[in-house]
């Protein structure tokens, strides 16, 4: 296996042992510095402190992550459910409307049109009448607060129709 002659191999020049005097110091600091280090508690307590932080970071990053898209599903959810409810209550309101107007008879239809022609003059009438007493700072006022409802309509509508249904809903459960 080895072809030098053998008494070569035995005797090492001093060449040779400088080189694995070296060799060997070598090792054996890299022994030492890997055994200081594993001694050295304090810095492995902050290497384990650091990793643990790093870690909780990571893990609370991707907890806010995924409440930041449950929440965007359930707002998406919630909002799909009002819009369906909204329909459905509109639709029974509108329901309910048609129900009552094709089960009231012609003549109480009459009826109900002219008493709607005689309040509205009555009405008239009086609003005239608490024009022409009230005094012009309560009218300004007054005058703002139907601008406001003028403006909100929408608003006031919707909320009109759901205390409706909600009256008819409750009436009927009553029965």
């Amino acid at each position: 296996m080895n072809d030098e002659p053998h008494d070569k191999i035995g005797t090492p020049t001093p060449e040779e042992l400088r080189e694995q005097v070296e060799q060997t110091r070598d090792e054996l600091g890299k022994t030492v510095e890997a055994l200081a280090a594993k001694a050295d508690i304090k810095a492995r307590a902050k290497e384990k402190a650091a990793s643990v932080k790093e870690q909780a970071t990571e893990k609370t990053t991707a907890m806010k992550e995924q409440a930041t898209e449950k929440a965007a599903t359930v707002k998406e959810q919630a909002a799909g459910k009002a819009a369906s409810a909204s329909g459905q209550i509109r639709e029974k309101t509108e329901q309910a409307a048609q129900l009552v107007q094709d089960k009231t008879p012609d003549a109480v239809l009459e009826k109900t049109t002219q008493a709607a022609a005689q309040v509205r003059a009555g009405a008239a009438r009086a609003g005239q009448y608490v024009a022409d007493k009230t005094p012009d700072p309560l009218l300004e006022k007054a005058g703002q607060a139907a601008t406001t409802a003028r403006a909100n309509r929408t608003p006031l509508l919707a909320g009109s129709a759901l205390l409706i249904a909600f009256l008819l809903i409750r009436h009927a459960r009553n029965r």
